[in-house]
């Protein structure tokens, strides 16, 4: 099977809520998605996404990956998709960095694999547990009031896992963990996710203001210094996200017993060949994982589900299911939410049929 054709399309996702807030006063109100088709020389495509949270979130933003793309597919011509190492071998070689713009590509080649084993990428990626699995509930910034009511509306719908995003005036985020806990149940579990969002001495004053809450606090401050600064003089589980961007990362902070839990992000690591390396090293080392993407669709969600499925219970803490946020479905056969848990689809590759007609004409098509 050889690569003959890679096709580019951008589609728009509006969100439910509107807006979604984060630290820093940082919003976003439609997500700019990348969709990228693989088509071989055998007449089988393969479907991938990329939808960075917006250009201030982490080093990549939605134009990037389009031309990130019009850099590296040509080169790309001719290659073999289903030797998934080997490819991601040569897109290193081809554009340095940028892991982002491979993550799509990674994608779509995963779909075509399973789609020739005739199997769900989650069987090729470790094995299916169980029949589902547990999602959590990212909540929007507000005030305390209204973001304890958005936690007790999504958990009337079954979500029993919340990030709520603080990272803002530390006496006002000690207020909104307090208020959204009060409402929550012993078994339900609140993560306080600050997206770099406090400096050192101000989510020191958060964690001993908090100190008898039962609540995770995640990415803290910039650093990795000063997160494992602020790790130390807690005793609340601890979550990183944003500085953990690779392998390195992963053996460094394990080492400073640095975290409790890490987010594995597809893009952030550029793809599902190297998430699942970073899945099984955390597997390995006995690291809890949170494994998603930095945002997207149906495709993305897809991917999300069957990196999650293949992910021991034990240690899979919460997945997403970024679809139910976007009101534009890009994919029929994409896993949807029940009861605050999803399962990855059955049909062979990610399982998903795109929407042509949501699709539109590509924004570009290297052949």
């Amino acid at each position: 099977m050889k690569i003959s054709r890679i096709r580019v399309f951008r589609v728009e996702l509006p969100l439910h809520e509107q807006t979604y807030k984060w630290s820093g006063g940082k919003s976003v109100t439609v997500f700019d998605s990348t969709v990228v088709a693989i088509d071989t020389n055998t007449g089988h495509t393969g479907w991938g996404e990329c939808c960075p949270l917006g250009p201030v979130y982490l080093p990549s933003y939605a134009a990037g990956v389009r031309a990130g793309l019009q850099e590296l597919a040509p080169q790309l011509l001719g290659e073999n998709p289903l030797e998934t190492g080997k490819l991601n071998r040569r897109m290193d070689s081809l554009l340095k960095g940028h892991p982002y713009v491979k993550s799509a590509i990674d994608m779509a080649c995963w779909d075509l694999l399973g789609k020739q084993a005739g199997l769900p990428c989650c069987e090729l990626l470790g094995g299916r547990y169980g029949e589902s699995f547990p999602l959590y509930r990212a909540i929007s910034q507000q005030d305390p009031a209204a973001m304890a009511a958005n936690v007790a509306s999504y958990r009337a719908e079954g979500y029993q896992r919340f990030q709520l995003k603080v990272g803002g005036d530390p006496d006002t985020d000690i207020e909104r963990i307090r208020a959204v806990r009060e409402i929550l149940q012993p078994t339900d579990k609140l993560i306080a996710d600050a997206n770099t969002g406090w400096t050192q001495h101000e989510a020191i004053r958060v964690v001993r203001g908090v100190r008898d809450v039962d609540v995770y606090i995640e990415q803290p401050c910039a650093s990795y210094e000063e997160c494992l600064a602020v790790r130390r003089l807690t005793d609340h589980p601890f979550v990183l996200d944003e500085n953990v961007d690779g392998i390195e990362m992963l053996v460094r902070g394990k080492a400073d017993l640095a975290m409790d839990v890490v987010n594995l992000k597809i893009a952030k690591f550029g793809g599902m060949t190297r998430l699942r390396l970073a899945r099984d090293l955390c597997v390995s080392l006995g690291i809890a994982m949170t494994v998603e993407d930095t945002w997207g669709g149906d495709i993305v969600t897809a991917a999300i589900a069957h990196l999650a499925h293949s992910t021991p219970p034990e240690l899979l803490f919460t997945s997403t299911d970024f679809n139910s946020y976007v009101t534009v479905s890009l994919a029929e056969g994409a896993p949807q939410k029940v009861n605050g848990r999803l399962s990855a689809p059955r049909q062979p590759g990610l399982g998903i049929s795109p929407r042509m007609e949501v699709l539109g004409r590509p924004v570009l098509v290297l052949e």
